[in-house]
C-alpha cells in the first residue's frame, strides 16, 4: 500500500523546511510523528500536516481495496521539499529608493508505504553493492596502464 500528500505554496523557505524534512526521511510513521511533534522548527507543524495527509491518504486506499491496515506499519517512503513560487514585494529605503523583499515559498511532498514493499533506500544498498565491485577491478587496471605508460617513456 503506498499513498501520498503534496502541499503547496507553503510560506517558507525550502531550504529551512529541508532541515526539517531530513529528519524524518526512511523513518517510520509513528517515530516521524513524534520527532514533527516535539520539534521546535516551525516547519515541523506543516511537515506534520503533510505527513497525517498521506497517512490518511493510505487508510482511504486500503479501505477502497478492501485491505487491512495499520497506520504503525507505515514508512515514510519519500519526502522533499521542493522550491515555489516566489513573492516579489518592496520596502521603503532611504532617499526615495525602493528595496525588495523576497517572500519564498515550497512545496511539500511525502509519500508512504508499508513496509513489506521494499523501500528506495534497500534497492539503492543492493545496487552498489552490485556496482561496487566492478569499480573495484576498474582502479588496478587504471594503475596498470599508467605504470605501462612511465615504462615506455622511461625506455625512449
Amino acid at each position: 500500500m503506498e499513498a501520498r500528500a503534496i502541499q503547496r505554496t507553503v510560506r517558507q523557505s525550502a531550504r529551512k523546511m529541508r532541515l526539517v524534512i531530513d529528519l524524518i526521511r526512511g523513518r517510520a510513521v509513528p517515530e516521524a510523528d513524534a520527532i514533527l511533534r516535539f520539534s521546535k522548527k516551525r516547519a515541523a507543524k506543516q511537515i506534520h500536516k503533510v505527513l497525517k495527509s498521506a497517512v490518511a491518504n493510505a487508510q482511504q486506499a486500503a479501505q477502497r481495496q478492501g485491505e487491512a491496515f495499520d497506520a504503525d506499519q507505515l514508512r515514510v517512503k519519500y519526502a522533499v521539499v521542493n522550491e515555489g513560487a516566489t513573492l516579489k514585494r518592496f520596502t521603503a529605503a532611504a532617499m526615495g529608493r525602493a528595496t525588495p523583499i523576497k517572500k519564498r515559498t515550497s512545496h511539500v511532498e511525502i509519500h508512504v508505504a508499508s513496509e513489506s514493499t521494499p523501500a528506495p533506500a534497500a534497492k539503492a544498498a543492493a545496487a552498489t553493492a552490485t556496482n561496487a565491485e566492478p569499480k573495484a577491478k576498474a582502479k588496478p587496471k587504471k594503475k596498470a596502464a599508467a605504470a605501462k605508460k612511465k615504462t615506455k617513456k622511461a625506455s625512449k
